[in-house]
């Protein structure tokens, strides 16, 4: 039986905490132990309204608990590398959410650290975890649409009047909030081994990017055109072309349709792949690390370290073509 701890109380924390009632319901090793805010009152309420056992008013006080075993960062990712860094140094487990810390930088030194103390460290980027990956990986390689050659992928609502995405000094912008997803999917399907990324991106008046387009070319031809935005909401349909056919995924974060169409048919449905129902998607990261708890890793599978700081890699070199710079790193 592993007890888990939540650090930060938001929306997102709120999302796992019903994740993790529902797994325990379904005879999942894990407790609700635990829940930390920058205040009591804060972490309190939330435990009792979302069923954790103790409320820490500092994230200190939460890591010094020697009964945690897991701790999910749910907080911003501008506070990711400083938090994670306090939790490995205390022995705890982490699995901490997306985008793993501003830039590769910070992410190499919370990785470095986790293998010094020999701690389990996850980035919560959940479509690496989910059966959908499997799914669509497995109808690529099948051969069903034929060679693959182009990819899209987007991901936009509004959003830029919350202060975490305006806010230079909360590490904001849509790339590192939602541009994440994009290039993830991208990354799963077409890998990480492109030539160049051409970017055209508008900022907003705190100098944080709005909206960004990507145009990603690979030395074999293949090209992934990707778009992130904090505007307004956009079509999220995301599509892998191949010279026979194509295939549709309808929302890149938590893929719930995936339809191959294919020439031969004249481009009707060939076929609509039921995907498994799920409690919120969250679960299959909580499985991921409990499994790698088990056999002592300190990392997962499904999101190793090196691919990690190769997506924060990739998102510092598209910042440095905008010259977009946040305060805390001048």
């Amino acid at each position: 039986m592993k007890n888990i701890a939540i650090l930060g109380c938001g929306v997102i924390a709120s999302i796992m905490a019903r994740t993790l009632r529902e797994m325990k319901k379904r005879g999942a090793p894990i407790t609700l132990y635990a829940a930390a805010a920058r205040t009591l009152d804060r972490a309190q309420a939330f435990c009792g309204k979302e069923g954790f056992e103790k409320a820490y008013g500092s994230y200190e006080a939460l890591v010094q608990d020697p009964a945690v075993d897991l701790v999910y960062i749910a907080t911003p990712h501008s506070h990711h590398a400083e938090q994670a860094k306090l939790c490995i140094a205390h022995g705890k487990a982490i699995l901490c959410e997306k985008a793993f810390t501003v830039n590769a930088r910070q992410a190499r030194e919370v990785l470095d650290l986790a293998r010094e103390k020999n701690v389990l460290v996850a980035e919560a980027i959940w479509p690496r975890y989910m059966p959908s990956r499997k799914i669509i990986c497995d109808l690529i390689e099948s051969g069903a649409i034929g060679t693959p050659q182009l990819l899209t992928a987007n991901l936009s609502g509004y959003a830029e009047d919350i202060e975490r995405i305006w806010n230079p000094a909360l590490a904001g912008g849509a790339l590192l909030d939602v541009g994440i997803y994009p290039l993830t999917f991208m990354s799963m399907f077409f890998g990480d081994g492109f030539d160049r990324i051409d970017s055209s991106v508008q900022m907003l008046s705190t100098g944080v990017d709005r909206q960004e387009t990507l145009t990603v070319h690979y030395p074999d031809g293949r090209m992934a055109v990707l778009f992130a935005g904090v505007s307004a909401p956009y079509p999220l349909v995301c599509r892998i072309c191949g010279t026979q056919g194509y295939i549709t995924v309808d929302y890149c974060p938590n893929p719930r349709s995936v339809k191959l169409y294919l020439a031969k048919e004249n481009y009707a449905v060939a076929h609509d792949i039921a995907l498994p129902e799920q409690i919120s998607g969250y679960e299959y990261e909580i499985e991921a690390c409990l499994k790698a708890l088990e056999e002592g890793r300190i990392e997962c599978p499904e999101m190793p370290h090196s691919e990690t700081i190769r997506m924060m890699e990739i998102m510092d070199g598209i910042r440095a073509q905008w010259k977009m710079v946040y305060p805390f790193e001048a």
